[in-house]
């Protein structure tokens, strides 16, 4: 009698599960849904410009041999069989993926390349000074002065807030752009745009 209870039990809670199915809450705003991932990750991709020290990977669709993980030498250049060297610093992997299918198109017919960063090495910016975290920032692009200090986890009890000092190098030049933290976050200032190779120096 026990084991027909029991199996009518669980009869009723598949009947219940079928008539009243399980809906899972919508995604907030500034949560992606999972599904939109790769779309998200693709766009990034595309816009990312790729420098030294980072290492792709080149697929060659039906070309084991020429699919394989490269790094980027510090002359800018890749390595891959039958194109030999060609540039890779400087483009997006977009723009790669368009040299590399124009090269191989000697070798291969209707070459179908698909470049990836596998690991993005290049976007360093440098933190010192009275920041919690200082060192070297690894980033994926440009980012603003107000989210990387908060990347270097805020400021120590007795910075200089005021006088935060930013080390460029511009057409082989060095530029200093001396920056108000206090005015950006007040609204009186535009928040400053960090790129590639910059030193914060947080006094």
């Amino acid at each position: 009698m026990q084991r027909k209870s029991m199996i009518a039990g669980v009869f009723l809670l598949a009947c219940l599960a079928v008539a009243f199915p399980v809906v899972t809450a919508p995604a907030s705003p500034n949560q992606s849904p999972l599904k939109s991932a790769p779309v998200e990750a693709a766009a990034e991709q595309d816009q990312y410009v790729i420098g030294e020290e980072d290492v792709l990977f080149i697929h060659v669709w039906k070309e084991e041999a020429l699919s394989k993980a490269v790094p980027v030498r510090m002359d800018g250049k890749i390595s891959l069989p039958l194109v030999d060297d060609i540039q890779a610093a400087g483009l997006t992997p977009l723009q790669l993926k368009g040299a590399l299918t124009e090269k191989l198109k000697a070798y291969v017919d209707n070459p179908t390349v698909t470049v990836t960063v596998m690991e993005a090495n290049s976007f360093k910016v440098y933190v010192t000074g009275k920041v919690q975290n200082p060192g070297v920032m690894r980033l994926r692009s440009e980012t603003t002065l107000v989210k990387l200090i908060t990347l270097a986890g805020g400021f120590t009890p007795f910075a200089n807030e005021k006088k935060i000092l930013i080390i460029r190098r511009e057409n082989g030049t060095e530029k200093r752009i001396m920056v108000n933290y206090r005015r950006i976050i007040d609204g009186d200032e535009p928040d400053v745009v960090i790129r590639r190779g910059d030193t914060v120096i947080i006094r």
